[in-house]
């Protein structure tokens, strides 16, 4: 394929998603609020958590600190013996400077670590996986679900925000069905509700991206590149 017609074609569908995401807001202004609490609720998940072998805290998106006091309530419980987390994400610009000597304060994790021990979970209970270049939650899926194989974990729990959970599962589940017995479990500190999302300007733009995310995870699955 020619580089032109890969531009057009990238062109056409952000044409796309731009699109969906218009209608959707004008369907909003047309709804009642009950179909606006569907509408944000449907895309919500939050399954009883189970005796498992790790949770792991997914880092893509936003409000992530959520997660990792759900994945410390999990493992206080009992339930999971392993907390995962990955991050060490790096741009082009980030690599530049790096390689114009730049070094970060600390290491990637090192927050994390400090919450998560903060809240009762030895620094020896946690997998830290480097990610650098993962973007998007099929992304990170591959990469800390390959790495998670590789350990020979058997059964994990994922916790993510509460809008994230379903499309989640979705890709998790997808991806790794016959490798790991999944649990989605939502952060329940995350602030998102589904009953008020349209009052809050923040909590609009999380739906609006995540039904946009999963019209280009369809996209991506059903038409491909």
């Amino acid at each position: 394929m020619s580089p032109l017609m890969k531009h057009e074609r990238q062109s056409n569908r952000r044409f796309l998603w731009l699109t969906l995401v218009l209608i959707l807001v004008l369907l909003m202004a047309l709804f009642s609020s009950e179909a606006l609490h569907k509408i944000g609720a449907v895309i919500v998940i939050d399954e009883k958590p189970v005796s498992s072998d790790a949770v792991v805290v997914l880092n893509t998106g936003l409000e992530y600190h959520p997660r990792l006091v759900q994945a410390a309530e999990l493992y206080r419980q009992g339930l999971v013996r392993r907390v995962v987390i990955n991050g060490n994400r790096k741009t082009d610009s980030l690599r530049e400077l790096e390689a114009q000597g730049f070094k970060p304060c600390c290491p990637w994790y090192a927050d994390s670590l400090s919450i998560l021990s903060m809240l009762g979970v030895p620094e020896d209970k946690v997998i830290s996986i480097s990610a650098e270049d993962v973007y998007d939650t099929v992304g990170e899926a591959e990469a800390v679900g390959n790495e998670l194989v590789q350990r020979h974990l058997k059964s994990i729990i994922i916790t993510t925000s509460k809008f994230h959970t379903r499309r989640a599962r979705c890709i998790w589940k997808q991806k790794y069905n016959n490798e790991f017995d999944i649990c989605t479990v939502a952060a329940e500190t995350d602030p998102y509700d589904p009953n008020n999302w349209w009052k809050d300007g923040r909590q609009v733009r999380w739906v609006l991206a995540e039904y946009g995310a999963w019209i280009y995870y369809w996209w991506k699955t059903k038409v491909g590149d």
